[in-house]
């Protein structure tokens, strides 16, 4: 059937509920923030026990024991969802990588084939790059992540997970935290890694500090405000969760947000942090003391840093600390992610939010 004014392409083919539609992206953004528990929950548990989700991921699992790096493909927030899935796999031993969709279809055309798997990341499945891709490379050593079972790529993919975020309206939230999950737990599967008690308790962690976190979005706001530049900074599977948090506070507020590694930020532009920097720094997992580091270091240079980490720190004019429980690597990419939302709430709730809701697919092109 053709588009037409009375057949709107509703995100994820759903029509959104009456109520929503009147939202703004502030609204929006809470709205679907605090439906991540509930989300990953689900997730976890298709996982889990799903027979037919059981059988995808023991297919991809023995891919993976063929020769060959397994690559993680994704754009913008699908990205940040895969570098946990490479970060699982390197951590234990396995070749893996994470690369960005459109890089790797106009330059990483001559080494598809010597990959053991393909794992391609997209919440739309409508993504131009992402459809090409799968298009082009075909075969039974490619796998989808997707949280729309009738786009384009579902209808491509040879083996496919579903997201099961539900539909999504605002930024990257439960999208985000339940692609992650996804690349996290097909990671471990391709290990033979029981992965059920992390995720739970990466789970408990995660509903545990949602409402103590955002209440602290008024005083993370009063403390960001007036810097001229905001860093959002992880390392590990983390950096994944610095990417989508600087994605985050860029897309819905206006405000210029960069991320960095750790090691990146500070052989580079911790040179320049003044008073006019906020640093956001994701002091979490094994290399947790380097962060901390790194934050001490921003504070001597006379920049603001918001410290996440499983430790108590004194808090000052320029250190504000949020702890965080630790959960087992690499799930410190979801339970972090917190922080940066919580951030953004406060900050569009005093300035405005720039982003409007987007119910409806529009033109996908490269």
């Amino acid at each position: 059937m053709s588009e037409t004014a009375s057949s709107p392409r509703w995100i994820s083919g759903i029509a959104p509920p009456t109520e929503l539609l009147t939202a703004n992206g502030t609204q929006i953004l809470e709205f679907e923030c605090r439906q991540q528990p509930e989300r990953l929950h689900e997730i976890i548990s298709a996982y889990s026990k799903d027979e037919e989700i059981r059988t995808e991921l023991k297919s991809l699992r023995n891919l993976a024991r063929t020769k060959g790096p397994v690559m993680f493909i994704g754009m913008g927030g699908s990205l940040c969802s895969a570098i946990s899935g490479s970060i699982m796999l390197q951590s234990h031993g396995r070749s893996s990588f994470s690369v960005d969709a459109g890089e790797w279809l106009h330059y990483g055309s001559s080494d598809w084939q010597d990959a053991a798997a393909s794992i391609l990341l997209t919440t739309s499945g409508e993504s131009a790059e992402l459809v090409e891709l799968l298009k082009r490379m075909g075969g039974e050593r490619q796998g989808l992540i997707c949280n729309n079972t009738a786009s384009p790529c579902w209808k491509l993919a040879h083996h496919k997970l579903p997201i099961l975020a539900g539909p999504e309206y605002g930024n990257a939230t439960k999208s985000y935290t339940n692609a992650t999950a996804a690349s996290i737990i097909l990671a471990s599967e391709m290990l033979s890694y029981h992965w059920e008690s992390d995720a739970m308790r990466a789970l408990e962690v995660f509903a545990g500090s949602l409402d103590r976190v955002f209440g602290m979005r008024e005083q993370m706001e009063e403390f960001w405000r007036g810097a001229a530049n905001t860093e959002v900074i992880g390392r590990g599977s983390a950096y994944g969760a610095a990417i989508m948090g600087a994605l985050t506070i860029r897309e819905m507020s206006g405000h210029r947000a960069a991320p960095h590694t750790g090691a990146g930020f500070k052989h580079g532009p911790n040179l320049d942090v003044d008073a006019s920097h906020l640093a956001v720094i994701f002091a979490l997992g094994r290399v947790a003391g380097l962060g901390v580091k790194l934050a001490q270091e921003c504070n001597r240079r006379g920049g603001k840093v918001i410290l996440v980490s499983s430790e108590n720190h004194e808090g000052s004019d320029q250190l504000l600390p949020v702890k965080m429980d630790a959960v087992p690597e690499p799930w410190e990419s979801i339970t972090s992610i917190l922080v940066a939302q919580a951030l953004t709430l406060g900050i569009i709730e005093k300035i405005g939010c720039r982003l409007p809701p987007r119910f409806q697919y529009g033109v996908m092109e490269q």
